[in-house]
């Protein structure tokens, strides 16, 4: 696409995120936005906030999301992409609806959407998109005139997302003692869902158990082990695991926790490990906590040897990927035939989410989708 570099009919890029407290006096309020209408005290947010008060109530996610900005803003320059990008965030300033109202203001009438999370969910898409069409509610309340608003397709499997995280595997397993390198396992980390929602991120028919967002981090893994497989020439054991489960105790979700799985890979006499957190595009608070702090002590109580490789944040090729991304759905919009990049046995995911897509218990309005109220 080297001769299409114009996003046409888009005029902006929208940079949609969680959010993250910046300050100690931020992480109240912040677990207020992102629990609210769920009736939980200040006192259990409090409690629930001493993972942020143990860096200083500072969540690395806003800052990463600023250099991701600079990435995309410099790639877009450089390669003669003159489309602006904005950010916004779900649960934190920037907020999402401020940002809307600016870029209104600034006369962008066609908006394509990056959201943070590169799989599919109800909290990783649809639950952006009820953002968005939260904000272009409360737009429509004041009398602006809204944009139209698209959400690039999910970028798990493309290149420009996998090859950074192939790289970071690689160190961690390089950094890892000479004398335990060849028997190290490698567990391929994601946030824990509760199972019926995973189920629901596509069917179970189509998917199988735990639905799209399982087996989108399934194929992830395979590619990245058998990218260090043809590198290294070791075919290291591996397994998707999860984290930072939050829900009541009651309802199932997605296992084996990390910390339960290093206890396994212990019990089994495995020499060491590589806990490669594919789930998360950058280094934001669950990675920090429940990789670096609590698995890493686990780790330390059990003397087994772990390495936490990077995750994919600011890198080149990842800016270089959306800008890819851009093009592709600017071609598709003005009726162009394209061939979209996507590694592994999934394909390319959908560029409109269908109706019902992901949905929650008490389903409500989303934007950038087949049943969009906003045309």
């Amino acid at each position: 696409m080297s001769d299409a570099l114009d996003a046409t009919p888009y005029d902006a890029l929208l940079l949609l995120s969680f959010g993250g407290p910046e300050g100690p006096d931020d992480v109240v309020p912040f677990l207020e936005n992102v629990t609210r209408g769920r009736g939980i005290p200040t006192e259990r947010l409090k409690e629930v906030g001493q993972h942020y008060f143990l860096f200083g109530g500072v969540s690395p996610i806003n800052g990463h999301n600023r250099a991701l900005l600079d990435a995309l803003r410099k790639d877009f320059a450089e390669h003669g992409l003159d489309l602006p990008v904005y950010w916004g965030n779900r649960n934190w300033a920037p907020y999402l609806t401020d940002t809307l109202r600016e870029m209104v203001a600034d006369g962008r009438r066609r908006i394509l959407v990056l959201a943070t999370s590169a799989y599919a969910s109800y909290s990783g898409c649809r639950q952006y998109r009820e953002n968005l069409a939260d904000s272009l509610a409360a737009l429509a309340a004041e009398g602006l005139e809204l944009p139209k608003i698209d959400k690039l397709r999910h970028y798990f499997n493309h290149p420009g997302f996998l090859d950074p995280m192939i790289d970071g595997v690689l160190q961690s397993l390089a950094d890892l003692p000479e004398d335990v390198r060849a028997g190290a396992h490698i567990a391929f980390t994601t946030h824990s869902i509760p199972t019926a929602s995973a189920d629901t991120s596509g069917p179970v028919e189509t998917h199988g158990e735990g639905g799209a967002y399982v087996e989108e981090h399934l194929d992830v893994a395979q590619l990245i082990a058998d990218a260090v497989r043809e590198r290294t020439g070791i075919d290291h054991p591996w397994r998707l695991v999860y984290q930072s489960r939050s829900g009541a105790p009651h309802i199932p979700w997605l296992e084996p926790d990390i910390c339960d799985h290093l206890e396994t890979l212990h019990g089994a006499g495995v020499p060491a490990v590589v806990m490669a957190p594919i789930g998360f595009v950058s280094d934001h608070m669950e990675v920090l906590y429940d990789l670096d702090t609590e698995a890493r002590a686990k780790a330390g109580e059990l003397g087994l040897p772990v390495r936490r490789s990077a995750t994919v944040g600011d890198d080149p090729r990842f800016a270089a990927a959306i800008r890819e991304l851009v093009l592709e759905r600017a071609a598709v919009e003005n009726g162009r035939e394209v061939t979209p990049c996507a590694l592994g046995a999934l394909g390319a995911s959908h560029n409109l989410c269908p109706v019902g897509c992901c949905p929650a218990r008490a389903l409500r309005p989303a934007a950038a989708g087949a049943d969009s109220p906003y045309a």
